[in-house]
């Protein structure tokens, strides 16, 4: 399986991540110890002359961890054939026991990645790096779970073998099985709907908060990140079954085929490009009081809100959409 050549760039991609994190990791460690701008010491003026550099290797790097995570779904995908029961990157994944647990640590630091690009970028619209403690921090928090998901994701595809029996995406999320997909799967839509739409109501009433008064910054992104959630279970839950036009087929991953025209990337972008936007609001809110960000950090928090706001906006017009068209009636 590691010739296939999706594996091969994941390889790829993880390592060099893994290498310019941990060159990275080393020089944050130095900024939390000996950061001090007021001191004209030799130390200092060398800190300041890396920092841009390895600050630019750290933004490129997480682009490429963030892309990395559908990567990572389309490549399982794609390895389903080679697996004796599996029809989709749902028994990829579930061909040893280190395909969800990676797939659980990319979902995390992707959001994670995203949070540290919106500090950077807020960090170089101040002339006093006014996040950069704050933005290596994150990095220390990062590096180690990068590696973990590097040792993960090796694990995962080292230990694929092509004549392994796993299970079908029917089984996996399945009602009656002891799983948390099948938990999923098992939650009612009778109050599944309603959580989904009181969470998006609640989502855009703090959005609108955040952007006529600028307050509630902190609320917002904890909704943000319940709407990620929420909505992710929903689509299990009840409506992939409008997509799928089946009231038995639950699955999250089948979304991501052209039968159902890909629907499932916009949608997962969507909702991981709202929730990175909408953590990031949260993240801005302990600097608002930054003199030299007084004039930057509002337009910032503003984009971001919108943009939180129109990404939940997008993802419901579409499963909407296939809900109203779709043959299957609840």
């Amino acid at each position: 399986m590691i010739q296939h050549p999706g594996v091969l760039a994941l390889l790829l991609a993880s390592g060099l991540v893994s290498l310019m994190l941990g060159f990275a990791g080393w020089h944050a460690v130095e900024i939390m110890l000996r950061w001090n701008l007021r001191s004209g010491s030799e130390v200092q003026l060398d800190l300041e002359r890396r920092t841009y550099l390895v600050s630019t290797l750290v933004a490129n790097a997480l682009v490429i961890q963030i892309l990395s995570l559908f990567l990572f779904v389309f490549t399982a995908d794609g390895l389903h054939d080679q697996f004796v029961g599996a029809m989709c990157a749902a028994g990829s994944l579930a061909a040893n026991g280190f395909g969800y647990p990676t797939l659980l640590v990319k979902l995390g630091t992707c959001l994670l990645a995203g949070v540290w690009l919106v500090l950077h970028h807020a960090d170089t619209r101040g002339h006093d790096y006014p996040l950069i403690r704050a933005k290596h921090a994150l990095l220390l928090l990062l590096v180690p779970l990068v590696l973990l998901e590097t040792y993960l994701q090796w694990r995962y595809v080292a230990g694929l073998k092509a004549d392994v029996m796993t299970s079908c995406c029917g089984s996996l999320f399945g009602q009656g099985r002891q799983s948390l997909g099948a938990s999923l799967a098992g939650l009612p839509p009778r109050f599944m709907r309603p959580a989904f739409w009181s969470v998006l109501a609640a989502l855009l009433a703090a959005g609108g908060l955040v952007l006529r008064k600028r307050q509630g910054t902190v609320p917002f992104a904890i909704l943000s990140l319940a709407f990620l959630a929420v909505a992710a279970a929903s689509l299990i839950s009840f409506i992939g079954l409008y997509i799928y036009a089946l009231p038995t087929h639950h699955c999250p991953f089948c979304l991501l085929h052209r039968e159902y025209g890909f629907v499932g990337y916009p949608l997962y972008g969507a909702l991981l490009g709202g929730a990175i936007s909408g953590l990031g609001v949260g993240a801005l809110a302990p600097f608002q009081g930054r003199p030299s960000l007084a004039i930057a950090l509002p337009g910032i928090q503003r984009k971001l809100t919108w943009a939180t706001v129109a990404l939940a906006l997008l993802f419901t017009l579409i499963v909407g959409a296939w809900m109203v068209l779709s043959p299957l009636r609840l």
